[in-house]
Protein backbone atom coordinates (compact mmCIF):
# COMPACT_ATOMS: atom_id res chain seq x y z
CA UNK A 1 0.00 0.00 0.00
CA UNK A 2 1.11 3.58 -0.66
CA UNK A 3 0.33 4.57 2.95
CA UNK A 4 1.30 2.25 5.78
CA UNK A 5 0.40 1.96 9.46
CA UNK A 6 3.01 4.57 10.36
CA UNK A 7 1.28 7.10 8.09
CA UNK A 8 -2.20 6.20 9.39
CA UNK A 9 -1.28 6.29 13.09
CA UNK A 10 -2.96 8.83 15.40
CA UNK A 11 -1.30 10.66 18.30
CA UNK A 12 -3.95 9.27 20.68
CA UNK A 13 -5.13 5.73 20.01
CA UNK A 14 -8.89 5.68 19.52
CA UNK A 15 -11.29 2.75 19.92
CA UNK A 16 -13.10 1.62 16.76
CA UNK A 17 -16.15 3.72 15.98
CA UNK A 18 -19.42 1.88 16.40
CA UNK A 19 -22.04 2.16 13.65
CA UNK A 20 -22.04 4.21 10.50
CA UNK A 21 -20.63 3.47 7.08
CA UNK A 22 -17.02 2.26 7.07
CA UNK A 23 -14.59 5.02 6.16
CA UNK A 24 -10.93 5.18 5.27
CA UNK A 25 -8.59 6.89 7.77
CA UNK A 26 -8.07 9.86 5.47
CA UNK A 27 -11.79 10.22 4.81
CA UNK A 28 -12.20 10.51 8.56
CA UNK A 29 -9.44 13.14 8.66
CA UNK A 30 -11.16 15.21 6.00
CA UNK A 31 -14.52 14.95 7.80
CA UNK A 32 -12.96 16.06 11.10
CA UNK A 33 -11.50 19.19 9.54
CA UNK A 34 -14.69 19.91 7.61
CA UNK A 35 -16.80 19.75 10.79
CA UNK A 36 -14.38 21.74 12.95
CA UNK A 37 -15.22 25.05 14.61
CA UNK A 38 -11.92 26.48 13.39
CA UNK A 39 -12.93 25.92 9.77
CA UNK A 40 -16.31 27.58 10.33
CA UNK A 41 -14.60 30.63 11.79
CA UNK A 42 -12.73 31.16 8.52
CA UNK A 43 -16.05 32.30 7.00
CA UNK A 44 -15.57 35.66 8.75
CA UNK A 45 -11.80 36.04 8.37
CA UNK A 46 -10.24 38.22 5.69
CA UNK A 47 -8.61 36.69 2.64
CA UNK A 48 -7.60 39.89 0.79
CA UNK A 49 -10.70 42.08 0.45
CA UNK A 50 -12.06 42.97 3.90
CA UNK A 51 -14.92 40.75 5.09
CA UNK A 52 -18.25 42.54 4.70
CA UNK A 53 -17.08 44.92 1.97
CA UNK A 54 -19.32 43.12 -0.53
CA UNK A 55 -20.78 39.67 -1.01
CA UNK A 56 -18.50 38.53 -3.83
CA UNK A 57 -14.89 38.40 -2.49
CA UNK A 58 -13.42 35.27 -0.97
CA UNK A 59 -13.07 34.76 2.74
CA UNK A 60 -10.51 32.43 4.30
CA UNK A 61 -13.16 29.71 4.26
CA UNK A 62 -14.06 29.95 0.58
CA UNK A 63 -10.37 30.20 -0.27
CA UNK A 64 -9.71 27.02 1.72
CA UNK A 65 -12.54 25.18 -0.05
CA UNK A 66 -11.18 26.24 -3.45
CA UNK A 67 -7.64 25.33 -2.43
CA UNK A 68 -8.93 21.88 -1.41
CA UNK A 69 -10.63 21.33 -4.77
CA UNK A 70 -7.45 22.24 -6.67
CA UNK A 71 -5.21 20.23 -4.36
CA UNK A 72 -7.48 17.18 -4.42
CA UNK A 73 -7.35 16.93 -8.22
CA UNK A 74 -3.64 17.73 -8.39
CA UNK A 75 -2.79 15.12 -5.76
CA UNK A 76 -5.00 12.48 -7.41
CA UNK A 77 -3.25 13.09 -10.73
CA UNK A 78 0.03 12.16 -9.05
CA UNK A 79 -1.33 9.11 -7.22
CA UNK A 80 -1.60 10.68 -3.77
CA UNK A 81 -4.69 10.00 -1.68
CA UNK A 82 -7.20 12.73 -2.63
CA UNK A 83 -8.90 12.81 0.78
CA UNK A 84 -5.53 13.23 2.49
CA UNK A 85 -4.61 16.20 0.28
CA UNK A 86 -8.13 17.60 0.62
CA UNK A 87 -7.87 17.49 4.43
CA UNK A 88 -4.48 19.22 4.37
CA UNK A 89 -5.77 21.98 2.11
CA UNK A 90 -8.84 22.54 4.27
CA UNK A 91 -6.60 22.70 7.35
CA UNK A 92 -3.78 24.86 6.04
CA UNK A 93 -5.23 28.22 7.19
CA UNK A 94 -6.98 27.17 10.41
CA UNK A 95 -4.44 29.06 12.52
CA UNK A 96 -4.76 32.38 10.73
CA UNK A 97 -6.01 35.17 13.02
CA UNK A 98 -8.50 37.94 12.28
CA UNK A 99 -7.50 40.47 9.59
CA UNK A 100 -5.32 38.09 7.59
CA UNK A 101 -1.54 38.49 7.49
CA UNK A 102 -1.99 41.92 9.05
CA UNK A 103 -3.38 40.29 12.19
CA UNK A 104 -0.56 37.78 12.08
CA UNK A 105 2.00 40.60 12.28
CA UNK A 106 0.18 42.16 15.24
CA UNK A 107 0.03 38.89 17.19
CA UNK A 108 3.70 38.20 16.53
CA UNK A 109 4.46 41.38 18.49
CA UNK A 110 1.98 40.46 21.22
CA UNK A 111 3.53 36.98 21.54
CA UNK A 112 7.19 38.03 21.53
CA UNK A 113 7.64 36.82 25.15
CA UNK A 114 6.26 33.34 24.45
CA UNK A 115 7.91 32.47 21.11
CA UNK A 116 6.08 34.72 18.66
CA UNK A 117 3.17 34.01 16.39
CA UNK A 118 3.01 32.37 12.96
CA UNK A 119 -0.21 31.31 11.27
CA UNK A 120 1.17 27.95 10.16
CA UNK A 121 2.50 27.09 13.62
CA UNK A 122 -0.88 28.12 15.00
CA UNK A 123 -2.58 25.78 12.52
CA UNK A 124 -0.63 22.84 13.95
CA UNK A 125 -1.63 23.97 17.44
CA UNK A 126 -5.29 24.15 16.43
CA UNK A 127 -5.16 20.67 14.88
CA UNK A 128 -3.33 19.01 17.77
CA UNK A 129 -4.40 20.98 20.85
CA UNK A 130 -7.14 23.57 20.52
CA UNK A 131 -9.92 21.90 18.56
CA UNK A 132 -12.37 19.71 20.47
CA UNK A 133 -12.53 16.09 19.33
CA UNK A 134 -10.29 13.76 21.34
CA UNK A 135 -8.84 13.84 24.85
CA UNK A 136 -5.51 12.29 25.77
CA UNK A 137 -5.03 10.05 28.80
CA UNK A 138 -4.20 13.05 31.01
CA UNK A 139 -7.44 14.80 30.02
CA UNK A 140 -5.87 17.37 27.69
CA UNK A 141 -7.23 17.96 24.24
CA UNK A 142 -5.43 16.18 21.40
CA UNK A 143 -7.21 18.40 18.92
CA UNK A 144 -8.73 16.64 15.93
CA UNK A 145 -6.29 13.75 16.41
CA UNK A 146 -5.63 13.44 12.69
CA UNK A 147 -3.35 10.80 11.23
CA UNK A 148 0.37 11.41 11.08
CA UNK A 149 0.21 11.71 7.28
CA UNK A 150 -2.56 14.32 7.43
CA UNK A 151 -0.75 16.45 9.99
CA UNK A 152 2.46 16.18 8.00
CA UNK A 153 0.63 17.14 4.81
CA UNK A 154 -0.82 20.22 6.53
CA UNK A 155 2.63 21.36 7.72
CA UNK A 156 3.90 23.91 5.22
CA UNK A 157 7.07 24.79 7.17
CA UNK A 158 8.29 21.68 9.06
CA UNK A 159 10.76 23.40 11.36
CA UNK A 160 10.68 25.52 14.56
CA UNK A 161 11.51 29.22 14.70
CA UNK A 162 15.17 30.13 14.35
CA UNK A 163 17.21 33.29 13.94
CA UNK A 164 16.58 34.89 10.55
CA UNK A 165 13.67 32.58 9.69
CA UNK A 166 10.41 34.43 9.05
CA UNK A 167 8.26 31.33 8.51
CA UNK A 168 8.07 28.33 10.81
CA UNK A 169 5.62 25.56 11.56
CA UNK A 170 5.76 24.79 15.28
CA UNK A 171 6.06 26.60 18.61
CA UNK A 172 8.43 25.26 21.27
CA UNK A 173 5.34 24.44 23.36
CA UNK A 174 4.14 21.97 20.70
CA UNK A 175 7.44 20.31 19.84
CA UNK A 176 6.49 16.90 21.28
CA UNK A 177 3.60 16.29 18.90
CA UNK A 178 5.57 17.87 16.06
CA UNK A 179 8.39 15.37 16.56
CA UNK A 180 5.82 12.57 16.53
CA UNK A 181 4.40 13.88 13.25
CA UNK A 182 7.85 14.13 11.69
CA UNK A 183 9.11 10.74 12.90
CA UNK A 184 10.93 9.13 9.97
CA UNK A 185 10.81 12.27 7.81
CA UNK A 186 14.09 13.24 6.08
CA UNK A 187 15.22 16.42 7.84
CA UNK A 188 13.25 19.56 6.94
CA UNK A 189 11.96 18.13 3.67
CA UNK A 190 8.22 18.44 3.12
CA UNK A 191 6.18 15.45 2.05
CA UNK A 192 4.73 15.46 -1.47
CA UNK A 193 1.20 16.05 -0.17
CA UNK A 194 2.35 19.19 1.71
CA UNK A 195 4.02 20.45 -1.46
CA UNK A 196 0.80 19.83 -3.41
CA UNK A 197 -1.16 21.71 -0.72
CA UNK A 198 1.30 24.62 -0.91
CA UNK A 199 1.10 24.92 -4.70
CA UNK A 200 -2.70 24.57 -4.64
CA UNK A 201 -2.75 27.41 -2.11
CA UNK A 202 -0.58 29.59 -4.36
CA UNK A 203 -2.66 28.84 -7.43
CA UNK A 204 -5.98 29.39 -5.65
CA UNK A 205 -5.18 32.69 -4.04
CA UNK A 206 -3.19 34.19 -6.93
CA UNK A 207 -5.97 33.51 -9.44
CA UNK A 208 -8.93 34.23 -7.19
CA UNK A 209 -7.43 37.38 -5.65
CA UNK A 210 -7.21 38.69 -9.22
CA UNK A 211 -10.87 37.83 -9.80
CA UNK A 212 -11.90 39.47 -6.52
CA UNK A 213 -9.88 42.55 -7.43
CA UNK A 214 -11.61 42.80 -10.80
CA UNK A 215 -15.06 42.54 -9.23
CA UNK A 216 -14.22 45.11 -6.54
CA UNK A 217 -12.93 47.52 -9.18
CA UNK A 218 -9.52 47.72 -7.53
CA UNK A 219 -7.51 45.81 -10.17
CA UNK A 220 -7.61 47.49 -13.59
CA UNK A 221 -7.81 44.78 -16.27
CA UNK A 222 -5.48 46.65 -18.61
CA UNK A 223 -2.70 47.08 -16.06
CA UNK A 224 -0.27 44.67 -17.74
CA UNK A 225 -0.71 46.43 -21.08
CA UNK A 226 0.49 49.76 -19.66
CA UNK A 227 4.30 50.05 -19.71
CA UNK A 228 4.61 52.06 -16.47
CA UNK A 229 2.12 49.90 -14.60
CA UNK A 230 3.78 46.74 -15.88
CA UNK A 231 7.15 47.88 -14.54
CA UNK A 232 5.68 48.54 -11.11
CA UNK A 233 3.92 45.15 -11.08
CA UNK A 234 7.14 43.34 -12.03
CA UNK A 235 8.98 45.29 -9.32
CA UNK A 236 6.45 44.07 -6.72
CA UNK A 237 6.67 40.50 -7.99
CA UNK A 238 10.48 40.51 -8.01
CA UNK A 239 10.84 41.98 -4.53
CA UNK A 240 8.16 39.86 -2.89
CA UNK A 241 7.46 36.63 -4.76
CA UNK A 242 9.96 35.61 -7.47
CA UNK A 243 13.38 37.24 -8.00
CA UNK A 244 14.07 36.49 -11.70
CA UNK A 245 13.01 39.62 -13.62
CA UNK A 246 13.62 38.04 -17.02
CA UNK A 247 11.22 35.22 -16.17
CA UNK A 248 8.71 37.74 -14.83
CA UNK A 249 8.89 39.87 -17.99
CA UNK A 250 8.34 36.75 -20.10
CA UNK A 251 5.46 35.73 -17.83
CA UNK A 252 3.72 39.05 -18.45
CA UNK A 253 4.04 38.58 -22.22
CA UNK A 254 2.53 35.08 -22.01
CA UNK A 255 -0.34 36.15 -19.76
CA UNK A 256 -1.48 39.08 -21.90
CA UNK A 257 -1.23 36.86 -24.99
CA UNK A 258 -3.69 34.33 -23.57
CA UNK A 259 -6.95 34.40 -25.56
CA UNK A 260 -8.88 34.52 -22.27
CA UNK A 261 -6.93 37.47 -20.82
CA UNK A 262 -9.26 40.38 -20.08
CA UNK A 263 -8.84 43.81 -21.65
CA UNK A 264 -11.78 45.24 -19.72
CA UNK A 265 -14.28 44.42 -16.99
CA UNK A 266 -17.58 46.30 -16.53
CA UNK A 267 -19.41 43.87 -14.24
CA UNK A 268 -21.88 42.77 -16.93
CA UNK A 269 -22.89 39.14 -17.30
CA UNK A 270 -20.59 38.80 -20.30
CA UNK A 271 -17.68 40.27 -18.33
CA UNK A 272 -18.35 38.00 -15.37
CA UNK A 273 -18.42 34.96 -17.65
CA UNK A 274 -15.16 36.04 -19.31
CA UNK A 275 -13.52 36.52 -15.91
CA UNK A 276 -14.66 33.06 -14.84
CA UNK A 277 -13.25 31.58 -18.04
CA UNK A 278 -9.93 33.29 -17.31
CA UNK A 279 -9.73 31.94 -13.76
CA UNK A 280 -10.57 28.42 -14.94
CA UNK A 281 -7.88 28.49 -17.61
CA UNK A 282 -5.26 29.92 -15.26
CA UNK A 283 -5.94 27.27 -12.59
CA UNK A 284 -5.72 24.48 -15.18
CA UNK A 285 -2.59 25.98 -16.72
CA UNK A 286 -0.69 26.26 -13.43
CA UNK A 287 -1.89 22.89 -12.08
CA UNK A 288 -1.11 20.94 -15.25
CA UNK A 289 2.36 22.51 -15.38
CA UNK A 290 3.21 20.97 -11.99
CA UNK A 291 1.75 17.55 -12.85
CA UNK A 292 3.56 17.34 -16.19
CA UNK A 293 6.92 18.42 -14.77
CA UNK A 294 6.66 16.01 -11.84
CA UNK A 295 5.57 13.11 -14.05
CA UNK A 296 8.43 13.82 -16.47
CA UNK A 297 10.90 13.44 -13.62
CA UNK A 298 9.35 10.54 -11.67
CA UNK A 299 7.32 8.52 -14.16
CA UNK A 300 3.72 7.35 -14.18
CA UNK A 301 3.48 5.38 -10.92
CA UNK A 302 1.71 6.58 -7.76
CA UNK A 303 3.71 9.24 -5.91
CA UNK A 304 3.17 9.68 -2.18
CA UNK A 305 4.84 10.99 0.98
CA UNK A 306 8.62 11.10 0.36
CA UNK A 307 8.70 9.24 -2.96
CA UNK A 308 9.00 12.49 -4.93
CA UNK A 309 9.03 16.27 -4.83
CA UNK A 310 6.45 18.37 -6.64
CA UNK A 311 8.25 20.08 -9.50
CA UNK A 312 6.83 23.42 -10.63
CA UNK A 313 8.52 25.00 -13.67
CA UNK A 314 9.98 28.47 -13.18
CA UNK A 315 7.72 29.84 -15.91
CA UNK A 316 4.65 28.75 -13.90
CA UNK A 317 6.01 30.20 -10.67
CA UNK A 318 6.72 33.47 -12.49
CA UNK A 319 3.18 33.66 -13.86
CA UNK A 320 1.79 32.94 -10.40
CA UNK A 321 4.01 35.72 -9.00
CA UNK A 322 2.66 38.24 -11.51
CA UNK A 323 -0.91 37.33 -10.55
CA UNK A 324 -0.06 37.77 -6.85
CA UNK A 325 1.61 41.09 -7.59
CA UNK A 326 -1.53 42.44 -9.25
CA UNK A 327 -3.52 42.02 -6.01
CA UNK A 328 -0.57 43.26 -3.94
CA UNK A 329 -0.15 46.38 -6.07
CA UNK A 330 -3.79 47.40 -6.45
CA UNK A 331 -5.46 46.09 -3.31
CA UNK A 332 -2.96 45.73 -0.46
CA UNK A 333 -0.85 48.82 -1.24
CA UNK A 334 -3.73 51.29 -1.43
CA UNK A 335 -3.49 54.13 1.11
CA UNK A 336 -6.91 53.41 2.60
CA UNK A 337 -6.01 49.72 2.95
CA UNK A 338 -2.72 50.53 4.68
CA UNK A 339 -4.46 52.97 7.04
CA UNK A 340 -7.11 50.36 7.93
CA UNK A 341 -4.44 47.72 8.51
CA UNK A 342 -2.59 50.03 10.90
CA UNK A 343 -5.80 50.56 12.87
CA UNK A 344 -6.51 46.82 12.95
CA UNK A 345 -3.03 46.05 14.31
CA UNK A 346 -3.44 48.69 17.03
CA UNK A 347 -6.83 47.26 18.01
CA UNK A 348 -5.57 43.66 18.23
CA UNK A 349 -2.57 44.70 20.32
CA UNK A 350 -4.77 46.75 22.66
CA UNK A 351 -7.32 43.93 22.93
CA UNK A 352 -4.62 41.38 23.75
CA UNK A 353 -3.22 43.65 26.49
CA UNK A 354 -6.64 44.06 28.12
CA UNK A 355 -7.51 40.36 27.89
CA UNK A 356 -4.12 39.49 29.43
CA UNK A 357 -4.65 41.97 32.27
CA UNK A 358 -8.19 40.78 33.04
CA UNK A 359 -7.82 37.05 32.36
CA UNK A 360 -9.30 34.61 32.95
CA UNK A 361 -12.62 36.54 32.93
CA UNK A 362 -12.63 37.55 29.23
CA UNK A 363 -11.52 34.12 28.03
CA UNK A 364 -14.07 31.76 26.54
CA UNK A 365 -14.78 28.72 28.75
CA UNK A 366 -12.85 26.31 26.55
CA UNK A 367 -9.62 28.23 27.24
CA UNK A 368 -10.01 29.09 30.93
CA UNK A 369 -8.73 25.75 32.19
CA UNK A 370 -5.57 26.14 30.12
CA UNK A 371 -5.05 29.59 31.64
CA UNK A 372 -5.61 28.37 35.21
CA UNK A 373 -3.26 25.41 34.79
CA UNK A 374 -0.54 27.35 32.95
CA UNK A 375 2.81 27.03 34.75
CA UNK A 376 4.18 30.52 34.05
CA UNK A 377 3.55 33.92 32.47
CA UNK A 378 4.70 32.79 29.03
CA UNK A 379 2.19 29.95 29.03
CA UNK A 380 -0.58 32.30 30.13
CA UNK A 381 0.34 34.74 27.37
CA UNK A 382 0.13 31.89 24.85
CA UNK A 383 -3.43 31.16 26.00
CA UNK A 384 -4.38 34.80 25.42
CA UNK A 385 -2.82 34.63 21.96
CA UNK A 386 -4.80 31.45 21.27
CA UNK A 387 -7.97 33.32 22.23
CA UNK A 388 -7.30 36.37 20.04
CA UNK A 389 -6.18 34.21 17.10
CA UNK A 390 -9.41 32.22 17.25
CA UNK A 391 -11.56 35.34 16.76
CA UNK A 392 -13.04 36.32 13.43
CA UNK A 393 -12.78 39.82 11.98
CA UNK A 394 -16.29 40.60 13.23
CA UNK A 395 -15.89 39.08 16.70
CA UNK A 396 -12.49 40.77 17.17
CA UNK A 397 -14.16 44.13 16.47
CA UNK A 398 -16.94 43.26 18.93
CA UNK A 399 -14.45 42.19 21.60
CA UNK A 400 -12.54 45.45 21.11
CA UNK A 401 -15.72 47.48 21.60
CA UNK A 402 -16.61 45.51 24.74
CA UNK A 403 -13.24 45.23 26.48
CA UNK A 404 -11.24 48.22 25.22
CA UNK A 405 -13.43 50.96 23.81
CA UNK A 406 -16.27 50.64 26.34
Amino acid sequence: MAYDEHDRARWVVEPPKAGGAPRDDFQRDRARVLHSAALRRLAAKTQVVLVGTSDFPRTRLTHSLECAQIGRELGAALGADPDLVDAACLAHDLGHPPFGHNGEAALDLVARDCGGFEGNAQSLRVLTRLEAKTLSADGRSAGLNLTRAALDAATKYPWPRSEGTAKFGVYADDIEVFEWVRAGAPGDRRCLEAQVMDWADDVAYSVHDLEDGLHSGQVPPGALADAAERTDIVDVAASTYFPDRDELDAAVERLVALPAWLCGFDGSMRAVVEAKRLTSELIARLSVAAVEATRAAYGDGPLTRYDADLLVPDWARAECAILKALAHRYVMRQEETLALQSLQREQLEALAAVVLAKAPDPLEPWLREAWLSAPDDAARLRVVVDQIASLTDTSAAAWYRRWVAA
